[in-house]
């Protein structure tokens, strides 16, 4: 960004600054440029959403607030629009879609969505609705009735919790609810634009969630990574390979070395990148960190990640999580 005084490029910078949000003072990494000369502090219109972005994802978390990829979901889990989601918890009617492009609810307006998430009590909140047509309601008690019936059936085991750990979100998620749908996806991306070994396909998957919090305050896939002595991996990286290689998500070539046997990763042929399950910004990061990395050889990308802040604080305090607030101190893209 240029500055309107001098016409000069200005550096981007951040500091720790207090901001008040209802009332209630939140501390985040605020970014800005900066003139040198006047002094003067700019945002872009990016800049600011990151810097709002930090201080919602600390309410959220705060009072345990629905964030909004949770209020796009349970929509899609009655089958509802969000206009008809609005009519049976009482909202205007543009009300639950602002929710769901990032506004903050009331407290009130929170705890109905909480509580439109348990099935049973959806279904009062639909009876208390005298609006609704009856092919709606019927529609709306049968989708409740098969939910309550599956989860009835559904065993102890659940696949997604445990490739992607039982988290909420939070800082080891980026704010985002962990999603194996998408980490899957960027496997399948990331084996058809570079196809990685093993160890640098961690790499990337942890630059790509890293470098979108960095951008814009949440990861795309809200995997939690760890730092071993190889650099940071998603949390249960094993497991999670051995389920997309299984699941023919893509094909491994296996190369056996002096120090063991490692693993290639090779597109499928009859799997294809499915691109829907992304945003624009989400889908340009993918594409910039296969750039950036594409042509960097295994043990250059685990030093790479080596000189990363992320990586050295976390890993000498015992291969600990690693904090998604170090994503702005990256310093290799």
């Amino acid at each position: 960004m240029k500055s309107p005084v001098t016409g000069r490029k200005m550096i981007l910078k951040y500091e720790q600054e207090t901001f008040d949000f209802r009332k209630e003072p939140f501390e985040i990494l605020y970014h800005f440029y900066e003139c040198e000369e006047s002094g003067e502090r700019y945002e872009t219109e990016e800049l600011t959403q990151l810097n709002l972005n930090q201080v919602y994802n600390q309410y959220r978390k705060k009072y345990k607030f629905p964030f909004p990829e949770e209020i796009k979901k349970l929509k899609e889990t009655y089958g509802l629009s969000s206009a008809k989601m609005s009519e049976v918890l009482g909202f205007g009617i543009n009300v639950y879609r602002n929710y769901e492009q990032g506004e903050i609810p009331s407290s009130s307006n929170a705890r109905l969505i909480q509580l439109a998430q348990d099935p049973t009590e959806f279904r009062k909140l639909a009876d208390l609705c005298d609006t609704l047509s009856p092919k709606v309601r019927l529609k709306i008690n049968q989708k409740i009735d098969s939910l309550i019936l599956e989860k009835a059936q559904h065993t102890q085991f659940n696949l997604e919790d445990f490739l992607m750990g039982r988290a909420t979100p939070d800082e080891t998620t980026g704010y985002r609810k962990p999603n194996l749908k998408k980490i899957i996806e960027m496997v399948v991306f990331f084996t058809i634009e570079t196809t990685p070994w093993k160890t640098k396909m961690n790499k990337l998957l942890f630059y790509a969630d890293f470098l979108h919090f960095k951008k814009k305050g949440i990861s795309i896939s809200g995997a939690q990574y760890r730092a071993i002595n190889m650099g940071p991996v998603p949390r249960n990286y094993q497991s999670l390979f051995e389920y997309v290689v299984n699941n023919d998500h893509v094909d491994v070539d296996e190369k056996v070395f002096d120090d063991g046997i490692s693993e290639r990763f090779r597109p499928n042929k009859g799997r294809p990148f499915e691109p829907e399950l992304f945003s624009e910004d989400e889908l340009e990061t993918l594409a910039l960190v296969a750039q950036k990395f594409k042509r960097a050889k295994t043990q250059e990308i685990i030093d790479i990640s080596h000189m990363e802040r992320a990586w050295k604080d976390h890993f000498s305090k015992g291969k600990r999580v690693i904090d998604y607030a170090y994503a702005f101190e990256l310093i290799n893209i």
